[in-house]
């Protein structure tokens, strides 16, 4: 080992990442792809990522569609560039494969939103109730969930619940609000969680750019909080909304999630215009930081060496798959 990656890896459970010095001269896509080759790897990424990562990825999709990717590649290593509770997904998915990502601070404030412990004490409040949580939860919440769901099929797996039974939804209050509202179950208790990016739309300045533009559609996540969503077009998922702005006749767009998705809407739909929902801050538009950490130095030191890997213990696999399997399930009956 040369002292330079010895002394990267004492630094890697601090800072999250390989830090290694790169020649600037180096075609980082071009190295990318060979070492790709080289280790049967795949390079999955989120629809949130940088653009460039998108563009040399081998999948790009949203939680449901890189999950069912990850179970279903027949690659040695899955290096996802996303955040970390997806990496975890795949890791739980194809347990025997290697499966990196490039920082494993890349979290997510929805996920840390709702530590298990404390929501195994909420959970105990409700000992009737089915779980059903969102995706974006850490592998350990998946051992307490009975269910996992996406955006995408959320409403199937709620619907899929005999009506009289009760629900725990975790931990996004703002889809499980959604998910009331559109499916009637008043017996849906809500952890009271949220995403960072999908809660800090502004009302006002949306409502102005709608009023500048009133040819283009709003569309939204349903992330977002039930005052954007209430002014919304359409609703959906990260993929749904890409099929939307591909298919629907409008030729302008106001897109309600995080900017990344703006990219694959663009590729999709060249001829057609889009624009992002201002939050209410001092940004132009609304950026993951978790998922804005991944980069191409880092996808590469991450290829290279094959760090940071995730590891889960074997209990939490064993434990947290059953949900993630019965969500493919449901998906599958409901030809998602």
């Amino acid at each position: 080992m040369t002292t330079q990656l010895a002394s990267a890896k004492e630094t890697l459970n601090r800072k999250g990442y390989l830090d290694i010095d790169l020649d600037p001269s180096m075609d980082l896509i071009e190295e990318i792809n060979k070492l790709k080759k080289e280790k049967n790897a795949i390079l999955l990424a989120h629809y949130y990522q940088d653009s460039e990562i998108q563009d040399i990825a081998d999948y790009i999709g949203d939680s449901l569609g890189l999950s069912q990717q990850a179970a279903s590649t027949d690659a040695d290593m899955i290096v996802f560039a996303g955040v970390h509770f997806m990496a975890e997904t795949a890791k739980m998915l194809s347990p025997s494969k290697k499966v990196l990502l490039p920082d494993l601070k890349a979290g997510c404030s929805l996920a840390d939103s709702c530590p298990p412990h404390l929501f195994k004490k909420f959970k105990e409040k409700y000992p009737d109730h089915v779980v059903i949580s969102y995706i974006n939860c850490t592998a350990e919440l998946k051992t307490l969930t009975d269910i996992c769901c996406t955006s995408t099929n959320a409403q199937h797996v709620v619907e899929s619940v005999p009506k009289d039974q009760g629900i725990i939804f975790a931990p996004d209050k703002n889809l499980g609000a959604y998910l009331k509202k559109q499916t009637g179950r008043d017996n849906m208790v809500l952890w009271n969680g949220a995403c960072m990016v999908h809660e800090i739309f502004s009302h006002e300045k949306i409502t102005k750019l709608m009023m500048r533009h009133p040819d283009a559609k709003f569309i939204a996540h349903p992330e977002c909080e039930a005052h954007i969503l209430d002014k919304a077009d359409f609703i959906a998922s990260t993929s749904g909304l890409v099929k939307y702005t591909e298919e629907n006749e409008a030729t302008k767009f106001i897109v309600a999630t995080e900017s990344g998705i703006l990219h694959e809407m663009e590729k999709r739909s060249p001829n057609k215009t889009f624009i992002p929902a201002p939050p209410n801050n001092t940004c132009a538009c609304n950026d993951c930081p978790h998922m804005k950490r991944n980069t191409l130095e880092k996808l590469y030191l991450c290829l290279k060496y094959e760090l940071p890997e995730i590891i889960l213990e074997d209990w939490v696999i064993e434990k947290g798959v059953k949900s993630i399997n019965r969500m493919l399930e449901i998906s599958k009956k409901a030809g998602l």
